[in-house]
C-alpha cells in the first residue's frame, strides 16, 4: 500500500483521524471560463438580468457575487445589464464581461422584459443593482428552480435578515407586509415577501405569466400572474443589505401603483363581492321593514326600508361594474361568484333586457295600481312610502337592468 493510502486512511500507524478529504476541485471552471458573452457560441443555462439607471456605486459589487455563484453553480451563464443610466454603470458593468441592452422606453418593468426578450437561458435570475441583494445566494434559489421543486423562487428578506439602514421602518413593518398580505388575500401566492426584487424563474414559467406591465408594478404581476396561473412559487430566507447610491422609490407613489393595480385586476373582490353584500344587505334591510317586526321594543320603519332600497340600488351598480370590468379588461384574476360567471359565460343581450323588463314591469305595476287607487280615492288615499319605495327600487333595478345588458353586448362585441 502506498503511503499516499496509508495517509488517506488514518496515517502509516494506522491510528485513525478526523480529517476529510476535500473535494477534487480540479475540474470546476473559473468565473472567467462560465461568463458567456455577446456573440459566444456557448448557450448559456442560467440568464441574471439587472435593471440599471445610474448604479455605477453598486454593479461592480453586483457582477462580483454574481461571479462567485456562478462559479458555485458551474453553469453557463450570460449576464444582461436593462440600462438606461448616464452615469459610468455601462462601462463599468461591460468591462466586467456583461451583456449591456438599452431599453427604447422607459420603465422598470419594461426594462427587465426588454432584457427577457433577449436573454438565451433556460432559467432567469433577476435583482436589483444597487448591492441590495446578496448574487451569492443565487443557488440556493437557482436550485429549487432548476430541480423542478418551483416554478420560480424568491428571496424573502421579511422571513431572513434585513440589515441596519437597509429597509426603511414604514416599509419593513407597514408596506411590505401590507401589499404582500393583499396580493396573498386575492391571488393565493402564499408568499411572505412579495416585493423582494431577488428571484429565479424557468423560461417557461416566464412565458405563461404573460406579463404586460412597464412600472415598479411589474414586480406584483410577477406573482400574481404566477398565483392566477397556478404556478409553484417557493421561499428562501435571504439577508437584505443597505444600497449602494441614491434610491429611486418613492413610498406611497409606488405602493399605490401596486395597490391599485392589484385591485384594477381583481373586480371580484373590487366590485362584485362588494356589491352583492350590499344587495344582499339592502333586501334583508327591506324585508325587515315589511316584515313589521319588532325588535327590543322597537319596530325598522321607514328609514330602515330607505336604507335598503339604497343599499340595493348600489349593490346591483356596483356589482355591474365587476361584470364589465371583466368583460373589458380579462383581468388576471378572475371573478368567481356565480352571477359573475354566467353573465360573463353564457349571457346573451335578450336575455338579460328580458330580466330587466320583467323586474320593471313589477316594480312599474305596483306603482300604477297605487296610483289608480289614489286617483279613485279622490286623491285621498295616499299610498304608503313602504309600498311606494318596494315599487321604486324595482323600477330602478330593472332600469339598471336592461341599460346594463345592452353596455355588456356592447363590450363583448368590441
Amino acid at each position: 500500500m502506498s503511503e499516499q493510502s496509508l495517509e488517506q486512511r488514518g496515517g502509516v500507524d494506522g491510528a485513525a483521524t478526523d480529517a476529510v478529504a476535500e473535494p477534487d476541485r480540479s475540474d470546476e471552471r473559473t468565473a472567467e471560463e462560465l461568463i458567456v458573452g455577446e456573440d459566444s457560441e456557448v448557450r448559456p443555462t442560467l440568464s441574471v438580468v439587472m435593471p440599471t439607471l445610474n448604479e455605477e456605486d453598486g454593479i461592480g459589487e453586483c457582477i462580483e457575487r454574481i461571479r462567485t455563484a456562478v462559479e458555485e453553480l458551474q453553469e453557463p451563464t450570460e449576464i444582461l445589464i436593462s440600462d438606461s443610466s448616464t452615469d459610468r454603470t455601462p462601462e463599468i458593468a461591460a468591462e466586467m464581461g456583461a451583456i449591456v441592452v438599452v431599453p427604447d422606453e422607459a420603465g422598470y418593468g419594461y426594462a427587465y422584459q426588454y432584457a427577457f426578450a433577449r436573454c438565451r437561458g433556460d432559467y432567469i435570475a433577476i435583482g436589483d443593482a444597487d448591492t441590495t441583494y446578496d448574487f451569492e445566494e443565487l443557488p440556493k434559489l437557482y436550485d429549487l428552480v432548476e430541480s423542478g421543486e418551483a416554478d420560480m423562487a424568491m428571496g424573502s428578506r421579511l422571513d431572513g435578515e434585513i440589515k441596519p439602514g437597509a429597509m426603511p421602518s414604514l416599509h419593513q413593518y407597514v408596506g411590505n407586509p401590507l401589499l404582500t398580505r393583499f396580493l396573498n388575500a386575492f391571488y393565493k401566492a402564499g408568499v411572505s415577501d412579495a416585493h423582494s426584487g431577488m428571484r429565479v424563474f424557468s423560461r417557461e414559467a416566464w412565458d405563461r405569466m404573460d406579463c404586460e406591465t412597464d412600472g415598479m408594478e411589474f414586480a406584483s404581476e410577477m406573482i400574481m400572474e404566477a398565483g392566477a396561473r397556478d404556478l409553484e412559487i417557493a421561499e428562501e430566507p435571504i439577508t437584505y443589505h443597505e444600497r449602494e447610491g441614491e434610491a429611486t422609490l418613492e413610498s406611497f407613489r409606488d405602493g399605490w401603483r401596486h395597490v391599485r393595480f392589484m385591485l384594477e385586476n381583481a373586480p371580484g373582490y373590487l366590485f362584485s363581492a362588494p356589491g352583492l353584500l350590499l344587495a344582499v344587505a339592502g333586501a334583508a334591510l327591506m324585508a325587515l321593514a315589511v316584515s313589521g317586526l319588532e325588535l327590543g321594543g322597537g319596530s325598522f320603519g321607514v328609514r330602515t326600508l330607505m336604507a335598503g332600497s339604497l343599499f340595493v340600488i348600489t349593490g346591483v351598480q356596483v356589482a355591474s361594474f365587476g361584470i364589465y370590468a371583466t368583460l373589458a379588461s380579462d383581468p388576471i384574476r378572475r371573478p368567481k361568484d356565480a352571477i359573475t360567471e354566467f353573465v360573463t359565460g353564457r349571457f346573451t343581450l335578450e336575455t338579460g333586457v328580458f330580466a330587466g323588463l320583467v323586474v320593471f314591469t313589477v316594480g312599474a305595476g305596483l306603482a300604477g295600481g297605487m296610483v289608480l287607487q289614489w286617483i279613485a280615492t279622490g286623491y285621498e288615499a295616499i299610498p304608503s312610502v313602504g309600498a311606494s319605495l318596494l315599487a321604486f327600487t324595482a323600477i330602478v333595478v330593472g332600469v339598471q337592468a336592461v341599460f346594463g345588458s345592452f353596455f355588456i353586448g356592447i363590450i363583448q362585441n368590441a
